[in-house]
């Protein structure tokens, strides 16, 4: 007992002793653990092409190639209407897709796989609940629409792929993917593209549902919520899967062209650990821009998959390229303007992270959707209640729109109206 008494003060004299002596500072230059943000934000004015009224929105950020031309959308916006959707945001079920719309109507998939179509006016025209008969209603959660050749197309947390008459809401055909789809299918031509979350790709007849061809990447333990589509453009179809990797295929046959990968990670983010593709692809030219949800965004040539440029810049939603430049809302809540040319930060916006002042308790995370660029403004949709509208050549906030019960997704514009789904299961429409 002694020696160990004699031992524990032995250890606690060499510490102490340790702690006097001076402290060596070794040579050379010194860099911090994380990447640090640009600290001048630049005005820099940006050419925007002139605003075209749209009729339709088909797909996330507006088509297959996931960009839309720069969208008409008036500067005095007022509420329109409010028009219920189905069941909305809860501790288990979530909305993941934003609306899409085509032909005067809107179509939106609830947090329960009830897909809705609903009037310009506001007028619900038909509903239509696709939960397997097999299956709990409560069993799953998630879903995205998209639209193309007549059809609506539904994707669901039950692991099915959905063709709907647009017009009366009829089931036209079912696939059995055996797998969660929360992301929207991607309609080109006669083909529909679909990612499930087992890392498995599908390329089916639009027509009859009948498998094309598939492929498989990596599987990943680690996902984000919303997840991504596939983007087709030309001869190139681009697949973004949950690991990380990327490839580009054939529309048809489904042939490999090229394949990449976006890793890495912001450190001291315990989010980093997520792979999962959350910005994009979205293809602009011979560009497609991707981002994951854990901190890293790149540019790749379409011809060859060559990288392009990193940036130390993670997105939760896709990136919208205009002008030059590439905005996107990143993982640290910020609304961020890249130069387009080499991925170098021109200036960059906090949005809010949480709600409430009190750093002691646990608070609610903001989400953020967007951005989309339409009547010459950036656009973010909240779930903290407001839409706000950037300048984007500054940055500045110019305005905001409340939205009661906060966002649930991402804005779309058709028609010089703005529509966004709320967490409570509500379409609204401004104009």
């Amino acid at each position: 007992m002694k020696l160990r008494s004699f031992i524990g003060a032995a250890v606690v004299l060499s510490v102490l002793a340790a702690c006097g002596e001076e402290q060596v500072i070794l040579p050379g230059d010194r860099f911090d653990l994380r990447p640090t943000p640009v600290t001048s934000n630049e005005v820099r004015p940006i050419g925007l092409q002139q605003a075209q009224v749209n009729a339709d929105w088909t797909h996330r950020n507006g088509g297959p190639a996931h960009l839309i031309a720069h969208p008409a959308l008036g500067t005095a916006l007022q509420p329109l209407f409010v028009a219920n959707i189905g069941e909305g945001d809860s501790r288990r079920a979530r909305i993941t897709g934003e609306p899409v719309v085509a032909g005067g109507v809107i179509y939106t998939v609830d947090a329960r796989a009830t897909v809705t179509a609903t009037a310009t006016n506001g007028q619900a025209l038909w509903s239509r609940n696709l939960t397997p008969e097999r299956f709990n209603p409560r069993a799953a959660s998630g879903g995205a629409v998209s639209f193309g050749g007549g059809r609506v197309y539904v994707t669901t947390g039950f692991g099915e792929v959905t063709a709907l008459n647009a017009a009366t809401g009829e089931v036209i055909w079912n696939k059995n993917l055996n797998a969660p789809v929360n992301a929207a299918p991607t309609f080109n031509g006669d083909v529909l593209y679909v990612i499930a979350r087992d890392s498995t790709a599908w390329a089916l007849d639009a027509a009859t549902g009948l498998t094309r061809w598939q492929q498989s990447g990596t599987p990943s333990v680690t996902t984000f919520g919303g997840s991504a589509s596939a983007a087709v453009s030309g001869e190139n179809v681009v697949i973004p899967f949950p690991s990380g990797e990327i490839l580009a295929t054939n529309p048809q046959g489904g042939l490999p062209r090229w394949t990449n990968v976006v890793s890495g990670d912001r450190v001291g983010r315990a989010a980093s650990v997520i792979s999962d593709i959350a910005g994009g692809p979205v293809i602009d030219g011979n560009r497609v821009y991707v981002a994951s949800f854990g901190g890293r965004s790149v540019a790749f040539d379409l011809r060859d998959g060559s990288r392009v440029w990193t940036a130390d810049e993670g997105a939760v939603g896709p990136m919208w390229p205009a002008g030059g430049s590439v905005f996107m809302v990143n993982d640290m809540s910020e609304l961020v303007r890249l130069d387009a040319s080499t991925g170098a930060p021109v200036w960059r916006t906090e949005l809010p992270d949480f709600l409430g002042e009190n750093t002691r308790r646990q608070r609610s995370v903001v989400a953020h959707f967007g951005p989309i660029l339409a009547g010459g403004r950036l656009i973010v949709a909240s779930s903290d209640g407001l839409i706000r509208q950037f300048d984007p050549a500054s940055g500045a906030l110019i305005g905001t729109l409340d939205l009661p019960g906060g966002a649930a997704s991402a804005p779309v514009v058709a028609g010089q109206t703005l529509y966004v789904i709320s967490k409570t299961g509500q379409l609204h429409a401004f104009r």
